[in-house]
């Protein structure tokens, strides 16, 4: 039998051949793990660009808006005070925080010609606490009659569903919905005829809360929805929109191919956009006004469409999305 007789000096040789071969694996290791740790970086940063560059104004639903106008005409009538129109209230900010937005109530009363009226704005915000840029508003009450049934499926619902369902598109692009805050004014309807102390009794409260703020400043422009459900739809701009916002709109419609249901008005308009233009905001009304049951009992959700309500916020997404903040 042979025997096999190892020296001293063959062993450190051996174990140094061992210790190479171990090294060598444990460096494949690491090199094979950070490239998994890069590929998932990469997935991850490619998954936000998407994100970012997600085209929200496909995603607008015009049978999700339909809905939130339905959910608000069940209610019934919806004048500033009433129980339906606390009904509403919470209706919005339900949908607006399973959304994630940050809803804040700005309470305030107001002498009108039915003496003093308690109101409520809705103010709404997205993600880490920021300085939005740009205003999206609606307002959420009807007008108040004495003798008739007005449940505004159009004025106000129609803008109404059209906000909440930006609101959902717009938490789609997170960055882009930080940038903007969502407005739904009480109180915009005249009780009797709109005056400096009659009618837009939440956007005129906003306003001056924001001059008070020193706020106005922060803000670059800001879009109003105003009856915006009317089956045969044809926005019509009040003619003294702020040119560069009206540029926009009528330049996203071109790009969504739906340029022939955006027009001028006639003659200038009065509504939310008022004070929030008189304080330096350039806002423009997305407002539908050839619509006959205007401020009658007839104005109900058979008058409205779903594609109407899809035109609109389609083309306003458009533009938050591609060009409001270029």
């Amino acid at each position: 039998m042979a025997t096999t007789i190892f020296s001293a000096s063959s062993m450190p040789s051996a174990c140094s051949r061992a210790r190479r071969k171990r090294t060598a694996r444990l460096n494949r290791i690491a090199l094979v793990l950070a490239f998994a740790l890069l590929a998932g970086c990469d997935r991850g940063n490619t998954q936000a660009q998407r994100g970012d560059q997600r085209k929200i104004w496909e995603d607008f639903s015009g049978e999700k808006a339909f809905a939130h106008v339905q959910a608000m005409v069940d209610l019934g009538p919806r004048p500033p005070g009433s129980e339906a129109i606390e009904k509403t209230r919470a209706y919005l900010i339900k949908q607006l925080e399973n959304g994630g937005w940050k809803v804040e109530r700005q309470n305030f009363s107001e002498e009108t010609p039915r003496g003093k009226v308690q109101f409520v704005n809705l103010l709404a915000t997205f993600g880490a606490p920021s300085a939005p840029s740009f205003l999206a508003c609606s307002h959420y009450d009807t007008k108040t009659f004495d003798n008739a049934r007005f449940v505004g499926a159009n004025d106000a619902g129609s803008s109404t569903g059209v906000l909440l369902e930006l609101a959902r598109v717009l938490a789609l692009r997170p960055e882009l919905a930080s940038k903007v805050e969502l407005v739904f004014f009480d109180g915009e309807e005249a009780y009797e005829a709109f005056t400096d102390t009659d009618g837009l009794f939440g956007s005129r409260y906003f306003a001056k809360q924001l001059v008070a703020q020193d706020k106005a400043k922060l803000f670059r422009g800001g879009i109003l929805f105003d009856m915006v459900g009317d089956k045969s739809l044809t926005i019509t701009l009040p003619p003294d929109s702020p040119p560069e916002l009206a540029s926009g709109i009528f330049a996203s419609s071109d790009a969504l191919k739906l340029r022939k249901h955006f027009t001028y008005f006639d003659s200038d308009i009065t509504d939310d956009h008022t004070p929030l233009n008189e304080i330096g905001i350039p806002v423009i009304d997305l407002i539908d006004f050839d619509y006959p049951p205007w401020h009658t009992p007839a104005d109900t959700i058979d008058k409205l469409s779903a594609e109407s309500l899809r035109i609109t916020g389609a083309v306003a997404a458009y533009y938050l999305a591609e060009l409001a903040f270029k």
